[in-house]
């Protein structure tokens, strides 16, 4: 599959059931347009199965639950609609998008309690995230856009509104002829990239950023565990932006990203050394087991 995403064989679930995928349309006025009233989930699959499937449905309920967008199923109801999307794609290996949204209806204005809440999961083939990076290292830049405090913004959700300075951070980035660009938080700490999350290594240790204003990716949770199974110490800490150059070793996780080593982020580098790569394979092992 390929082209434009609105322009693609297959079907898309939407609202109960599978649609032509060009029919997958919604109105002009639909709310979240205009307002960002949306919630979404990425996932992967491989050889058939949902990584992480269960949890990232569960994540999808309590960000439609931190939006006040009332998601009108349940876990196993949407867990049956991935899988019948997953089927009717005829991958096996793929991305799968569950998005929610306040549609169109009574309401235009901020407020949108009277508007219905629709659902659509899609599945596509998606490859590497970001192309060669997992044999050279990802260039990042560093983005002059910061994540904003938890008292501004519903920040534990996986919320669209909330990617809007990530695309802008990205497009920056890209036009620098970087992959992806690193953020700080409101208070100055090194946060995460525009779609994964951060990790650091020095003297055998790992150092990650603490979640208290961005999202706890469920890739980034699982290579936690996988480091602590392997006896490795993890440090989930604020990191100051005057450490980077004292790393000697970074790497992104995410749905999409997987497991990325990064090479260089602005003007600091680091080698894409043997527990990089160690804990690369391990998950590509893991996710396919």
């Amino acid at each position: 599959m390929a082209g434009a995403y609105d322009d693609r064989d297959g079907s898309i679930w939407l609202d109960g059931k599978l649609v032509p995928w060009r029919e997958a349309n919604v109105h002009i006025l639909t709310h979240a347009l205009h307002y960002a009233s949306s919630v979404f989930e990425g996932e992967r699959a491989y050889n058939g199965k949902i990584f992480k499937s269960r949890e990232h449905s569960e994540r999808l309920l309590f960000s439609g639950n931190e939006l006040d967008i009332p998601i009108p199923y349940t876990v196993d109801e949407i867990e049956a609609a991935k899988y019948e999307t997953l089927e009717a794609s005829g991958l096996k290996n793929a991305y799968v998008r569950a998005v929610c949204w306040r549609g169109s209806g009574d309401d235009m204005g901020v407020a949108s309690a009277k508007n219905p809440v629709r659902m659509a999961i899609a599945v596509w083939e998606w490859g590497a995230y970001y192309g060669d990076a997992k044999m050279v290292g990802a260039k990042l830049d560093i983005s002059r856009w910061k994540r904003p405090s938890p008292e501004t913004i519903p920040c534990f959700a996986k919320a669209a509104g909330l990617y809007m300075i990530c695309t802008m951070a990205k497009h920056e980035a890209e036009a620098k002829g970087c992959s992806d660009a690193m953020m700080y938080d409101h208070r100055g700490y090194v946060a995460e990239a525009t779609g994964a999350n951060i990790f650091f290594v020095k003297d055998g240790v790992v150092h990650t950023p603490k979640p208290d204003c961005f999202l706890n990716g469920l890739t980034r949770q699982t290579v936690i565990g996988m480091l602590k199974d392997r006896g490795i110490e993890v440090v989930e800490r604020h990191i100051m932006p005057e450490e980077l150059d004292g790393f000697e070793q970074c790497w992104l996780t995410g749905t999409a990203a997987e497991v990325t080593p990064v090479g260089q982020i602005g003007e600091h580098t680091f080698e894409v050394g043997e527990l990089t790569r160690s804990i690369s394979e391990e998950y590509e092992k893991l996710v396919r087991s």
